[in-house]
């Protein structure tokens, strides 16, 4: 694949194939973030895919397959939703999820996430038990001068007094209207 290509930054997508390349996906495909849709299908591509692709968060559209490729398909990230086997169909060396094909290394069939589960989970994790500090905190921020301040207690009453009295009368004067 030329590596020239990993300099159209805005490149949104790319479609290779059957053009007879030979060679390596570049590491350096991960420079294309805004690729959508990727197709090097029927080429003659070999080595394996690089690990980089994960970075590539916006690709919805992927097709590897009829090459040479072999090594470990990549997990994580985006790589997760690429589950159907037949884009990577025609490259007897591959494997892992989500092929039919283990890897040698494996001692379980684990799923999607052999690579990065359990560091996901925890990031879930923290951002859940972010969310509920920082909504405990925002509501004491709210309501705790008002629970332990009498004059901001009574401003605040006053006020909720006042935007009620508001409303009523602009309700009021409009149902008037339509009479």
């Amino acid at each position: 694949m030329p590596e020239e290509l990993t300099s159209l930054l805005g490149l949104v997508s790319l479609n290779l194939s059957r053009n007879h390349l030979i060679g390596e996906i570049t590491e350096k495909i991960s420079a294309l973030q805004q690729l959508e849709s990727l197709d090097l299908s029927r080429n003659n591509l070999y080595g394996g895919i690089p690990s980089s692709m994960i970075a590539l968060t916006f690709l919805s559209h992927l097709n590897l397959s009829y090459n040479n490729l072999s090594g470990r398909v990549p997990s994580g990230n985006q790589f997760q939703t690429f589950i159907d086997p037949s884009i990577y169909a025609g490259n007897p060396g591959l494997c892992g999820f989500p092929l039919a094909q283990k890897c040698k290394d494996d001692e379980t069939n684990q799923g999607p996430n052999v690579v990065g589960g359990d560091e996901e989970g925890s990031e879930i994790e923290w951002l859940y038990m972010s969310m509920g500090i920082g909504f405990a905190v925002g509501l004491w921020a709210v309501f705790g001068p008002l629970l332990f301040n009498r004059k901001w207690r009574e401003a605040y009453f006053r006020l909720i007094d006042q935007v009620y009295d508001m409303v009523y009368v602009a309700l009021a004067v409009t149902f008037n209207r339509f009479k």
